[in-house]
């Protein structure tokens, strides 16, 4: 979908402290690749190969080009943040992962940040989960979304 950036998370399964600027060496070395959240991807580097893990790949798979925004994550603490191309209405966890309403779309998504479901509502009410299901509440009806 347009407007959605593309970006990529890695995690280091490496200990090293990561330069200034790793971000830029890291996409050249990985430029016209493609990549999938989950997946672990090696850069060879001064003739290493070091892995990384993808922790999200946003679309999933996605093209590694010059415009790709690349952070890495350390730690134990796994955190990512879903950008909008406009105000978020209602954000709503389940145990499938999260549902974002955006006006009159519902959008979810897995919890590793992918979009597995987007659909527009007329007449968009209310949106409710329970026990893995999604409720839409819109116009004169009801309906249920099991991701």
């Amino acid at each position: 979908m347009m407007g959605d950036p593309m970006k990529v998370v890695l995690k280091p399964l490496f200990d090293a402290e990561l330069p200034a600027g790793f971000e830029e060496i890291v996409r050249e070395k990985l430029r016209g690749r493609e990549l999938r959240t989950g997946e672990t991807v090696e850069v060879d580097l001064l003739g290493k190969p070091l892995p990384f893990k993808v922790l999200l790949a946003e679309p999933s798979p996605l093209k590694v080009g010059k415009g790709l925004k690349i952070e890495f994550s350390t730690g134990e603490i796994e955190e990512f943040t879903l950008e909008f191309e406009r105000g978020v209405d209602d954000a709503v966890p389940f145990t499938k992962g999260l549902v974002v309403v955006l006006g009159s779309e519902v959008r979810i998504y897995n919890w590793s940040g992918q979009k597995i479901y987007s659909r527009r509502f007329e007449n968009l009410k209310k949106v409710r989960v329970a026990e893995g299901k999604v409720v839409v509440v819109h116009g004169e009806e009801v309906t249920v979304v099991e991701p």
